[in-house]
């Protein structure tokens, strides 16, 4: 009897109209989004499972607080359909809050591929935590974008530059870096 291989889940995270907005700062990777459909059609195309998670602020100030109608909305190129799982959250880890890692172990998925907005946040918090619970995963480098940020010095810090630090501290300890068209180079040997 030949053994079923299930396609990882796609995790998109996050990727809200409010992250348009200039409260977050300079932005890199501005192609983020267009990786991030790509997988998501590619993975709608081979029936694999897709979960969205949407962040639901409780900081008044963010553009993603909870009362923000328009800036909690999914943006238009990465809308879920019906049929697609998403979790809401207030906090950065997809894993907190949420019924993620109980959906995983009910479907026996056991890897994931991360992708969504933004790095420095519930990406690298995502991830982290992805890789400690014990799933092999993915984190691709071209479907995520990091903005920029001021330390406790007072220094800012490019978002090109925060993405290569997070992106660096993440690789082997938490999870594998790849790009979209190595991912889907790969979704036929998982």
């Amino acid at each position: 009897m030949t053994k079923l291989i299930k396609l990882p889940a796609l995790l998109i995270l996050d990727v809200q109209k409010g992250f348009d907005h200039p409260y977050w700062g300079n932005r890199n990777n501005p192609e983020a989004e267009e990786n991030m459909a790509r997988l998501q059609a590619e993975w709608r195309k081979r029936k694999g499972p897709i979960i969205y998670s949407k962040h639901l602020s409780i900081q008044p100030q963010s553009p993603l607080h909870h009362t923000n109608n328009e800036g909690t909305e999914f943006k238009d190129i990465i809308k879920p359909e019906p049929n697609e799982t998403v979790f809401t959250k207030q906090v950065n880890s997809a894993f907190i809050g949420t019924e993620l890692e109980t959906y995983l172990s009910k479907q026996q998925i056991k890897t994931v591929v991360i992708t969504g907005l933004s790095t420095q946040h519930c990406i690298s918090t995502t991830t982290r935590m992805s890789g400690n619970l014990g799933y092999q995963t993915y984190l691709v480098s071209d479907a995520i974008a990091a903005f920029e940020i001021t330390d406790h010095n007072g220094k800012k810090h490019s978002a090109e530059t925060v993405q290569e630090l997070e992106l660096a501290m993440l690789q082997k300890e938490f999870a594998t870096i790849v790009t979209t068209d190595e991912m889907i180079k790969q979704l036929d040997h998982l």
